[in-house]
C-alpha cells in the first residue's frame, strides 16, 4: 500500500464510564474538519463494563432494562448502527478521518476493508490466522444478516478465526468524514451479558472468540503496542501520541452531561 504521508493523532484515553466513552468518541467526530484536522486513532476501555446499544434499537425490546439496572449496569446508545454489545474485558479503538486520508474511501465496503486491515495484521502478529468473513466464506448467503446482538451476526468485513466472529465494528459518515469504531474482546465475557438480553441468540457461544480462548493474553499495554504498529504498517501514516485538546475534552464533557447521562438519548434515542 502506498505510504500516506499525513501523520495521524494517536489518543490514548484509557478505561472511562460508557457515556464518557460515546462522548468522547462523539466530541472528536464533531470537531473534525475534514479539510484541515489531522486523523485520529483512539484507544479506550470501559470501567465499569456496560452495554452500548446501536443508535436505531429500541432499548426495551433489547436489553431487560430493571433487571440492568438493579444490576448497576449502565446501557449507553452509540451513534452508530448495529446490535447492542457488552463491553468488558476488551480494547476499543475508533477512527476518525478524511475520505482523503484513506484508500477506497469511496465506498461503505472499501474503507471497511482499507480500515480493518490493521486489525487482520495485528492479529496475524499475534500468530492467528484471521480473515475477513467476505474472503474466508465467499458467497456466503447470511453474511450481513442483522441480529439484535452484534456478534451473533457476521457482516462482510467482520474479522473471523477459525469460523468463529472475533470483536465487532461499526461505521458512520458524515459528508467527507468517516467515523469508525469497534471493540477487540480479550476475554469471554458472554456468559455474563446474556441473561440481561430479552432474547439468547442461537448460536452465539460457539459462533464468537476472545483473544484469552485463543491463547493470546498480552499484558495491555503490549497489545496497544502491537495494534499501533499495525496501524502505522498498514496504512503507511505516522502516530503521534497526544490528548484531547482543551476544546474537545470541553466538548466531550458538554456531551456527557446532556447527551449521554440522559434517559432520552440511551433509552429513547432522542436528543435533547
Amino acid at each position: 500500500m502506498n505510504p500516506i504521508h499525513s501523520p495521524w493523532r494517536l489518543i490514548d484515553t484509557g478505561p472511562l464510564a460508557g457515556p464518557a466513552n460515546m462522548a468522547v468518541d462523539e466530541a472528536l467526530l464533531n470537531s473534525f474538519d475534514p479539510a484541515s484536522s489531522l486523523p485520529v486513532l483512539r484507544l479506550y476501555g470501559w470501567e465499569p463494563p456496560a452495554f452500548s446499544l446501536g443508535k436505531f434499537q429500541a432499548a426495551d425490546e433489547v436489553l431487560d432494562l430493571p433487571r440492568c439496572r438493579a444490576a448497576g449496569i449502565p446501557v449507553v446508545r452509540r451513534v452508530t448502527g448495529g446490535g447492542v454489545i457488552y463491553h468488558a474485558s476488551e480494547l476499543t479503538y475508533s477512527i476518525v478521518c478524511a475520505q482523503r486520508h484513506i484508500p477506497d474511501a469511496t465506498s461503505v465496503k472499501g474503507a471497511f476493508r482499507t480500515l480493518c486491515g490493521f486489525l487482520l495484521l495485528t492479529y496475524k502478529r499475534l500468530g492467528l490466522d484471521a480473515a475477513f468473513a467476505v474472503d474466508r466464506h465467499p458467497g456466503h448467503g447470511r453474511l450481513g444478516e442483522r441480529t439484535p446482538f452484534c456478534f451473533a451476526g457476521k457482516e462482510e468485513y467482520d474479522i473471523l478465526v477459525g469460523g468463529r466472529k472475533l470483536g465487532g465494528n461499526a461505521q458512520r459518515r458524515i459528508r467527507e468524514t468517516v467515523f469508525q469504531h469497534g471493540s477487540i474482546p480479550l476475554e469471554n465475557r458472554l456468559a455474563t451479558a446474556l441473561p440481561f438480553l430479552r432474547e439468547r441468540p442461537a448460536g452465539v457461544e460457539e459462533g464468537t472468540v476472545s483473544l484469552a480462548e485463543l491463547g493470546v493474553t498480552l499484558p495491555i499495554d503490549r497489545l496497544k503496542g502491537v495494534l499501533a504498529e499495525a496501524f502505522r504498517e498498514n496504512l503507511g501514516v505516522e502516530l503521534q501520541e497526544e490528548g484531547l485538546t482543551t476544546a474537545e475534552a470541553a466538548l466531550a464533557e458538554k456531551l456527557q452531561r446532556e447527551k449521554y447521562e440522559t434517559k432520552g438519548w440511551n433509552q429513547e434515542g432522542r436528543e435533547a
